[in-house]
């Protein structure tokens, strides 16, 4: 069978920083929700894992690295964890934590229980609001401090650390569990995790160039999460979906502006500069998600990056399979944003007047009012019928609706071409 999941190994020679590093990338979420499990209180557990890490760097360069460097720190922060609880006489809860097998630091090969996903399920439960999900997620199990999410979400760092706050004691006062559902309720449930490493990963993917390193480095941070659902959940077909589509995205940034930071629409992007190892991978993933046999929203996605992938060996996106596709994702979604592409899709069919049609058909929508791409397809497509007037009209409210300074550039510039 296909092998469509690849676990991170720690891996080369001892380096102290450099080891505590790769355990804090692999293993930091793993740690925390072990942490937190009985309790509830991820906070604590942060605390506790911040303050192990720090011993790591003192005694790793003066002892030597140990053999279980994951084993070392859960019995570091283990202690640490109790002796907070203890000191806050939170003595019920001290307890509880007491009849964890300790773990020993030494121990070669103990294997530590992964309750990732149980954590990620929380920080998406229903309760927490969805605006902090993601960034949750992204300091729960990345270890990503607040100002750095800040940034990549363009909130002020005191906002993010206080909303970061309210939501662990959320999760700590209602008892939200930090634990995966019952089956019958893991698919309903799943799609609210799955929507927020997305939207994690759209927050990185507004900027194109990459140059905004807080931004770039959150897509990265989101596709990483993407693994691990995948690696935890490995017969969940949707997890697979969003991985693939956020792969296909990724492989295409250094297409998406030229040597001057000008915007490259997909339609002109040069596609020998598309990643080919991200795209296979996806390819790959996209596979075994369709072998399962359950269609849904992030797999019909990513089926259609897959279709437009077809060009970096034929030449040509397949049109004809990506409008089917579309179909497909508005009968489940009712989403205008896929109708709006389908009439993208429709154009490269059938003409710009048939998209058209089709496009207004949907244009009573009120979410597509303040919708940037909606009035710049519509200007497109108005501007292919020569309709001058209507289509400089939607080009200025695309313009207006737009806060990427380079898209803004490229739809000033068609616009002109509509003027003369």
């Amino acid at each position: 069978m296909t092998n469509c999941t690849a676990g991170v190994q720690l891996h080369g020679p001892c380096n102290p920083s450099d080891l505590a590093e790769q355990v804090a990338r692999r293993s930091y979420g793993k740690l925390v929700a072990f942490l937190a499990a009985r309790t509830g209180d991820v906070a604590s557990a942060e605390d506790a894992l911040s303050e192990a890490f720090a011993a790591a760097l003192a005694d790793w360069p003066r002892n030597g690295c140990p053999q279980n460097p994951e084993a070392w720190l859960m019995t570091v922060a283990r202690r640490k964890f109790l002796d907070a609880y203890r000191s806050t006489q939170r003595e019920a809860a001290s307890e509880e934590l007491e009849d964890t097998a300790a773990i020993p630091v030494d121990g070669e090969n103990v294997e530590i229980p992964d309750r990732r996903l149980g954590l990620m399920f929380a920080c998406a439960h229903p309760a927490i609001d969805a605006a902090i999900r993601a960034p949750l997620m992204l300091q729960a199990i990345m270890g990503l401090d607040a100002a750095r999410i800040a940034s990549a979400f363009l909130i002020s760092p005191a906002t993010m650390s206080q909303r970061l706050v309210r939501a662990k004691n959320k999760i700590r006062q209602a008892g939200i569990p930090l634990a995966i559902p019952e089956r019958s309720q893991i698919r309903a449930r799943l799609e609210t995790v799955l929507d927020a490493i997305y939207a994690a990963f759209a927050e990185g993917w507004i900027d194109a160039a990459g140059t905004d390193v807080a931004r770039r480095d959150l897509a990265e941070e989101a596709i990483y999460l993407g693994r691990v659902i995948v690696e935890l959940l490995p017969n969940e077909p949707e997890g697979l979906g969003l991985l693939a589509l956020m792969l296909h995205a990724e492989s295409r940034r250094r297409a998406r502006r030229n040597a001057e930071g000008d915007y490259i629409p997909l339609a002109q992007q040069d596609s020998s500069l598309w990643n080919a190892g991200m795209i296979a991978e996806a390819e790959l993933l996209l596979h075994c998600a369709g072998a399962m046999n359950v269609v849904g929203r992030y797999q019909l996605e990513a089926a259609i990056q897959s279709a437009h992938a077809v060009r970096a060996r034929t030449g040509q996106s397949d049109w004809a399979a990506i409008v089917q596709l579309y179909d497909a994702l508005f009968a489940i979604s009712g989403s205008p944003v896929a109708a709006v592409n389908r009439a993208l899709a429709i154009a490269e069919l059938h003409g710009a007047q048939r998209a058209l049609e089709d496009l207004n058909a949907i244009a009573s929508d009120p979410r597509l009012a303040e919708y940037q791409p909606y009035w710049a397809a519509r200007a497109e497509l108005l501007a292919r019928i020569h309709a001058r007037r209507e289509a400089h009209y939607a080009y200025s409210i695309a313009i207006g609706l737009e806060r990427d300074p380079a898209v803004r550039r490229f739809l000033e510039d068609r616009q002109k071409m509509v003027e003369e």
